[in-house]
């Protein structure tokens, strides 16, 4: 349609197809089969016909915009105007179903063409609506690609695939890192505590999608079944996602006793209710990133909320050697004071792997024999926990397996003996157990990445924990304006001069640019 000429299309003949299907709608909701009908099968129809209903709306609403577009200036970023202009239009698959475009391209020889009417409607430059891609960022992270490809199909009427899902997916989290370092976190007013803490989590990948030293690792190891992979075989075909969390909580003091009965596995209702629980919580998670990228991001976090860092930051580990380095790097880097501390159900079962050394699994025995040496620790006594099981091991002569669980856990223990101040914790407030991030991990990794027979592409799998971050934050809503607003400048605005799109709807009221 050349939108710059005069026409004798009419509002009304824009929206006569959408009248049509309401006439129809109301002819049959009229009859007697439908005054026969059930209250399902009339749910289903008017979903099923309405949706029609709607999609001629919008398209009679852009047969409009295209009788009122008219011809303007047209000024590239690369300040040449668009002199040669022409009848265009485009498809767009919106959420209730496909719709087409038209408007005006504005073209120079050997230059990009230019649509002042998709900046004016902000439409991506692939097939899809913004708002297909919202809810493809809303489903995926919680559904799979095939079962967000066959929901969406069903409610646009237009095939959607499950490639086209994750290629939405990614395309709907590429703001994630910019919408987190843009954001104003205003400085929070409290002396509370402020807590970081990280874990690591396995994703299985495709292969190509492995680091490098996995993938090697994998090639090198010989399948042994056909249908499955061994225990063995597993590990090569994950790749680590680096998990983290920042948190604000109140100090909390604790005697050796309360602890104790903390881990009492049936407890009192109501005992918890002094408890601070955790606020402005951020969790997230990477595939894509390294770990030091990762906790960078989360010291950054927290500078945000305090940046004349005079709270007290704790850094919550399960005591792996590298998430501790590189905590104490980054630290020391922002020149803030942080106190690590090793996660007590981490060091418990440990403990509980060398008390089946020296007493039967599940006896009483065992369960006093942990008691005990769980006591000594929260005293901060962690020396004497080790000198006696090396004391023991020697005295029980131990070998093989059962030697082995001893010597583990010395191992563990020795090498975290520096953050297990559970006595200085204690007395001063200081969270001493990983609880925040371990259920990040099973939210934004396990439940959603770990389903039967998964394989994921860096790609999907990115932006899956991106995504899934988003609504485990509260950020969602806030991060899709920011992300929409950001399409328009990458799609339109840093097209044109000034990275000002020209308007091509007069600014007059409606009823004085129709054609009657």
């Amino acid at each position: 349609m050349n939108a710059a000429s005069t026409t004798a299309t009419t509002t009304t003949d824009a929206f006569a197809p959408a009248m049509e299907k309401a006439a129809e709608m109301t002819r049959h909701l009229e009859s007697r089969s439908a005054l026969a009908a059930t209250h399902s099968e009339l749910e289903l129809f008017v979903e099923e016909e309405g949706r029609e209903l709607l999609r001629r709306m919008l398209q009679g609403h852009h047969v409009l915009r295209a009788i009122a577009e008219r011809p303007v200036r047209v000024e590239g970023a690369d300040r040449v105007v668009r002199t040669f202009l022409r009848p265009s239009g485009r498809p767009v698959v919106s959420i209730v179903g496909r719709v087409d475009v038209a408007r005006i391209a504005y073209q120079g020889r050997g230059i990009e063409g230019l649509h002042p009417m998709d900046a004016a409607l902000n439409l991506p430059s692939e097939l899809y609506s913004h708002e297909v891609r919202r809810r493809v960022a809303e489903q995926a992270a919680g559904a799979s690609f095939e079962e967000v490809s066959a929901t969406l199909s069903a409610a646009t009427g237009v095939p959607i695939g499950k490639r086209q899902v994750e290629e939405l997916a990614a395309r709907a989290a590429q703001d994630f890192d910019d919408f987190y370092a843009a954001r104003e976190t205003v400085m929070e007013e409290t002396s509370d505590l402020l807590v970081l803490t990280f874990d690591g989590k396995g994703i299985p990948m495709r292969r190509k999608d492995l680091r490098a030293a996995t993938r090697k690792a994998a090639e090198a190891t010989p399948r042994r079944l056909r249908t499955r992979l061994t225990k063995g075989e597993k590990r090569h075909r994950k790749r680590m996602a680096q998990v983290a969390a920042v948190y604000t909580v109140g100090p909390y003091v604790r005697t050796v006793q309360d602890v104790v009965a903390d881990l009492r596995p049936v407890r009192d209702a109501g005992e918890d209710r002094d408890r601070p629980r955790p606020a402005n919580k951020r969790v997230w998670a990477s595939v894509e990133k390294d770990a030091e990228v990762v906790i960078r991001d989360a010291f950054e976090e927290a500078r945000r909320r305090d940046p004349e860092m005079k709270r007290t930051w704790v850094v919550l580990v399960d005591g792996n050697r590298d998430q501790i380095r590189l905590a104490k790097k980054t630290a020391r880097k922002l020149g803030v004071n942080i106190t690590i501390i090793v996660d007590l159900i981490h060091v418990l079962e440990y403990l509980w792997k060398a008390a089946y050394a020296f007493h039967p699994e599940g006896s009483r025995d065992a369960e006093l024999w942990v008691q005990q040496r769980l006591m000594w620790l929260l005293r901060g006594e962690h020396a004497k926990v080790r000198a006696n099981l090396r004391r023991n091991a020697n005295a029980r002569q131990l070998k093989g397996a059962l030697l082995k669980r001893v010597t583990s856990c010395l191992r563990y223990l020795k090498g975290v003996r520096h953050y297990l101040a559970y006595d200085n914790a204690l007395a001063s407030g200081l969270p001493i157990a990983t609880g925040v991030i371990e259920g990040a991990c099973r939210y934004l990794v396990k439940d959603r990445m770990e389903k039967t027979g998964a394989r994921w592409s860096l790609t999907g799998a990115e932006a899956v924990l991106r995504l899934r971050a988003l609504r485990a934050s509260g950020d969602f809503n806030a991060y899709w304006a920011l992300h929409i607003d950001r399409e328009h400048a990458r799609q339109h605005r840093e097209r044109y001069a000034d990275g000002v799109p020209p308007s091509p709807i007069p600014t007059l009221e409606p009823r004085l640019w129709r054609v009657n």
